[in-house]
């Protein structure tokens, strides 16, 4: 799985860098070996680690790699209910790692293994690369948190085929700053670049001046998140940096078609955005080179096929797909594994999407609380947000479907902004859309609640929880 690991892209100085600290990739297989040999010396199912922004996490995600066990990343700001629960039902040791410790013994047989596309120098013989690599949780919106099992083979067929979405080489120089727990900074941020052996420099915190440095130190490849993209474009000179990157690519939630515009304006680059879930990984993307649209997540990635499971003339519905880099299940959970699959055997994703004539996907929301039906109409929330997002005077926004005895549901904004009233932005968007797609209130907040991936949590917004 990580080629840049078996020498054949040389042993460059300046591999891999984390929050500051820097390291070969001889160095990274040393910690790793060290991480590996302790997993070997006390058997355990799963191992975890505190993932903060570190050498030291990276090392221990490699070590479980070669050791054949499976990594469970707990988030470093977990609560002790959290990180209990993640505990108990993952039945993990938390391992605690020390990058200065070595074990250069990490066998070339290791090194082939990975070349080969065989568990990454597993220690156990008859280890596969469908056996579990990691074990990363949920945000845990709808319960307590389960635990996603990824095989090393879903991983590596998405790797490969983002590499070829977006043209990412070993002549790349890949930068973020995104948390390591979730797949967008570990499996892409991190794996993704120690796949395709392009250098990695993980900026610790994701600031627009990170980034500019970055951008002039020689980063090629940014990831980011909205709210990422969303400072960047509010900061002139560190997004002008960007115009020397090759490829800005955004994911984890839908990318605001002004900031869109924003980035296009200060950087030159027109983003490319990419769609997926835990469960899934990345599925659907733009493509390097490509056209690409604000709101717009591309096509299917190769081996990937998708559906729109809808109501007889609505031109939205649920997207379903299927192909090689779905998980291999929720850990201990075998009845909710059988109710995200259809009959046919397609894994329900739980959002709602359009597909173009062109095969682009775009992404409505989701069909618990961005599938409004008002009215008569089925609404997507995502299309309303935008609209409001492209007045002058809105920062954030978020829109929810709330029940009413008239409509069935009422469209409710919740909005950041300042000198507007609600009547006005319910006619900015009357007059952009449909007028039965206008919000019949708007509330006005102090900011919207987000995770940790900048997605907004809606439920907290329908609760009463918000600023």
């Amino acid at each position: 799985m990580l080629t840049a690991l078996t020498g054949v892209f040389g042993d460059r100085a300046d591999a891999v860098t984390v929050a500051g600290r820097t390291a070969s990739y001889e160095e990274l297989l040393g910690a790793a070996g060290a991480v590996a040999a302790d997993l070997a010396g006390v058997p355990v199912g799963a191992f975890a680690v505190t993932a903060t922004a570190s050498l030291e996490t990276v090392a221990a995600v490699v070590g479980g790699l070669i050791a054949g066990v499976p990594c469970v990343p707990l988030p470093p700001d977990a609560g002790p209910s959290e990180r209990g629960h993640i505990l108990r039902d993952s039945g993990a040791r938390l391992l605690e790692v020390d990058f200065a410790r070595r074990a250069p013994a990490v066998t070339s047989a290791s090194a082939s293994a990975a070349a080969s596309g065989s568990a990454f120098g597993s220690a156990s013989a008859s280890a596969s690369v469908e056996d579990p690599a990691l074990i990363l949780y949920t945000s845990g919106t709808t319960g307590a948190p389960k635990g996603v099992v990824l095989s090393a083979a879903a991983i590596t067929a998405d790797l490969d085929a983002l590499a070829a979405a977006w043209q990412w080489s070993a002549e790349d120089t890949l930068v973020h700053g995104l948390p390591l727990f979730h797949v967008h900074g570990l499996v892409l941020g991190v794996l993704g670049a120690l796949r395709t052996g392009s250098r990695l420099v993980h900026t610790g915190r994701p600031t627009p001046e990170a980034y500019a440095a970055a951008a002039e130190a020689g980063g090629s490849l940014y990831f980011g998140v909205p709210t990422v993209w969303s400072r960047i474009a509010a900061a002139p000179q560190e997004a002008a940096a960007l115009s020397r990157a090759r490829l800005l690519v955004s994911g984890s939630a839908a990318l605001p078609a002004p900031v869109f515009r924003d980035l296009e304006r200060l950087t030159g680059h027109r983003p490319v955005e990419r769609y997926g879930m835990t469960e899934t990984l990345i599925t659907v993307s733009g493509r390097a080179g490509g056209e690409v649209h604000p709101g717009a997540v591309g096509t299917p990635l190769a081996g990937i096929r998708t559906r729109i499971a809808a109501e007889p003339g609505a031109e939205i519905g649920e997207l379903q797909l299927t192909g090689p880099t779905l998980f291999s299940g929720y850990l201990g959970r075998p009845e909710a594994t059988a109710a995200a699959y259809t009959e046919d055997g397609w894994f329900r994703t739980g959002d709602i999407a359009s597909v173009g004539e062109d095969g682009v996907h775009r992404i409505v929301g989701r069909a618990s609380t961005d599938m409004i039906k008002s009215g008569g109409y089925r609404i997507g929330a995502g299309e309303i947000e935008n609209a409001l997002l492209d007045h002058p005077r809105v920062r954030e926004a978020a829109v929810v479907g709330v029940p009413d005895a008239d409509l069935g549901q009422r469209i409710v904004a919740f909005v950041v902004a300042d000198g507007v009233t609600g009547a006005e932005l319910t006619d900015f968007v009357a007059a952009h859309l449909s007028v039965h797609k206008r919000p019949r209130e708007v509330r006005f907040i102090a900011a919207i609640p987000r995770n940790a991936m900048g997605k907004p949590q809606k439920r907290l917004l329908l609760e009463g929880r918000a600023g």
